[in-house]
Parts: C-alpha cells; sequence; structure tokens
C-alpha cells in the first residue's frame, strides 16, 4: 500500500469519529500550509509570499465565518523510518510552528507489525509533539481510540497556546501561572 493511501485510510478512519463529536474540526490530507513567507520589495507594506509545503494528514478549526485555522499536522511513513526522515520531519515541524506558533505537530508510523516506536525518532524528532505507531496498516479500533483521543488533546492544546500567545494583552484574558508540557509514554496495543 502507497503512503498517501494508507493517510487516506487512517484519515477516512477518524473522519467517521470526528463528525459525530466534533463539527468544528475537519480532517484534510495533502493540505498545503506556509512554512515560511519571503519578502519579495518594500512598499508601503513589504510584499511577502507564501512558502508552503503539504502536510500528510491536519486537523483544521473551521469558524462559522468561513476562517479556519491549522490545529494538528501529522507526517506519516509506513513500514519503516530513516533517520533521515525523522531530521527532515522534524526540521518541517519546526518551520510550520514558526508561523503557527500554536500549531502541534506529530508522526503516524503504519505497518509496524511488532515494532515499537525506533530510538531514532525519539532523538531526532525534536519538534514533535507526539509520535504514534500502528501495528497494520489499517488501525484496529483500539488504535483508533487512541488516536482520536491524542487529536483531541492536541486540538485542546493548540487551542489553549493559541489562547496564550494572542490574548496575553487583553484585560480579560484568562491568567495562567503553570505551563507544563505532559510526557505520556505507553502500548496502545496491551
Amino acid at each position: 500500500m502507497r503512503e498517501s493511501e494508507w493517510v487516506d485510510l487512517v484519515a477516512d478512519s477518524v473522519r467517521t469519529g470526528f463528525a459525530q463529536s466534533e463539527r468544528s474540526l475537519k480532517i484534510k490530507t495533502q493540505l498545503k500550509i506556509p512554512y515560511g513567507y519571503e519578502i519579495r520589495a518594500f512598499r508601503e507594506e513589504p510584499q511577502a509570499e507564501a512558502i508552503s509545503f503539504a502536510t500528510d494528514f491536519i486537523v483544521v478549526e473551521e469558524y462559522p465565518d468561513g476562517s479556519w485555522k491549522p490545529r494538528v499536522v501529522v507526517e506519516a511513513k509506513v513500514d519503516s523510518i530513516t533517520t533521515h526522515d525523522a531530521i527532515t520531519y522534524s526540521r518541517k515541524a519546526a518551520d510550520h510552528k514558526s508561523v503557527f506558533p500554536y500549531l502541534r505537530y506529530g508522526i503516524m508510523l503504519g505497518n509496524r507489525r511488532h515494532f515499537p516506536l525506533p530510538g531514532r525518532l525519539y532523538r531526532h524528532g525534536t519538534q514533535f509533539d507526539f509520535m504514534i505507531s500502528f501495528k497494520e496498516h489499517e488501525p484496529s479500533a483500539k488504535e483508533l481510540e487512541a488516536f482520536n483521543s491524542l487529536l483531541l488533546e492536541e486540538v485542546q492544546a493548540s487551542q489553549a497556546l493559541d489562547n496564550m500567545i494572542y490574548r496575553s494583552r487583553r484585560k480579560d484574558r484568562e491568567h495562567h501561572t503553570l505551563f507544563h508540557r505532559k510526557l505520556t509514554v505507553g502500548d496502545i496495543n496491551a
């Protein structure tokens, strides 16, 4: 199975769960979002051009006025992942986060059989907020439940970061006295 076919299969599975619970959240594949802006010239305002990468899998939040924000990006690899892949995708995550500082970024691995997340991913995937590995191409019900739950938690984290970054000077803002990036590890197939 080609990687793009696998991503579509996972996206379709997630869409089913999201459609019932989160109407404002949409799952898309191969959506291009900017990772940078180049200033081409100056007039009254800088003349900038967005430079974009396609994302394998993305959760966007849509608003009633037709606008939307990217909330969670998930890169995908099937069968195996190299050190080069981990470094490249981690850099892509950093680039996207430089444009969208509230964006959450992860990687999903498919058809990994009995193999756990590889150590090279921990060492070189420094910009990933989460990693998940599926045994087969098609996620089991348990894997899908864990992934859906993880995505919803990451959307909430994105919304909280968005609020902290862009509402910090408002008088009616929420006041925070604690910020903690929690680490959770486990075996979703146990």
